[in-house]
């Protein structure tokens, strides 16, 4: 498939809103896989990142709501159903890697090499700091580069940009908020979980 044809490709996507202990996670997959998570999804997000999924799809995403719950092979995108599982399954406690297909095609060049990389090395309970992600690529002078994209990341959780730190023990950005970052961590075991 050439350049043109891959624009002007109209693809569909199903998504679900499912509630987790960092609050509603929008979940949204394609033929290909799941292709985007997004933190805090009430409606004025959930409304933005849709319109946005839309937008580079080419069709608007579409509801499957409870019927997750259902037998996934019938779901429009299986993948959809097995990402809910998972999801489900890592916030127990239960699971630590993920099996679910991804799809990459909303990614590319160097955000794209460093999240594949992030999620291929970088298992449940260990963090990595920027520096060492841009060495593991190939390019040890883009710490910074690192940095965005984690912020480009439409995959959060899955490919965990949640565990890359700042190699001075500081958290370092993460578009679900610290407080997201801190819950994630202390799931995994990397920080102490809160008292309260």
């Amino acid at each position: 498939m050439n350049e043109t044809q891959a624009s002007t490709e109209v693809r569909t996507c199903s998504w679900t809103v499912q509630d987790t202990p960092v609050g509603p996670l929008l979940v949204a997959a394609t033929d290909e896989g799941l292709v985007n998570v997004v933190f805090h999804a009430g409606k004025t997000t959930l409304d933005r990142a849709l319109a946005q999924l839309g937008g580079r799809l080419g069709s608007p995403p579409v509801h499957v709501g409870d019927a997750l719950s259902e037998d996934r092979e019938s779901l429009p995108h299986p993948a959809l159903g097995l990402a809910a599982a998972e999801l489900a399954s890592y916030f127990r406690g239960e699971l630590h890697s993920f099996t679910v297909p991804l799809d990459w095609s909303l990614s590319g060049g160097f955000n794209e090499r460093v999240l594949r990389e992030l999620a291929a090395s970088v298992p449940y309970g260990v963090s990595a700091g920027y520096q060492d992600l841009a060495r593991r690529v190939g390019e040890p002078g883009a710490a910074r580069a690192v940095g965005v994209a984690m912020g480009s990341n439409l995959l959060p959780v899955v490919v965990p940009c949640h565990r890359v730190v700042e190699s001075g023990g500081g958290l370092g950005g993460f578009g679900g908020g610290t407080e997201t970052k801190r819950a994630l961590l202390a799931l995994e075991g990397l920080l102490p979980r809160p008292l309260f």
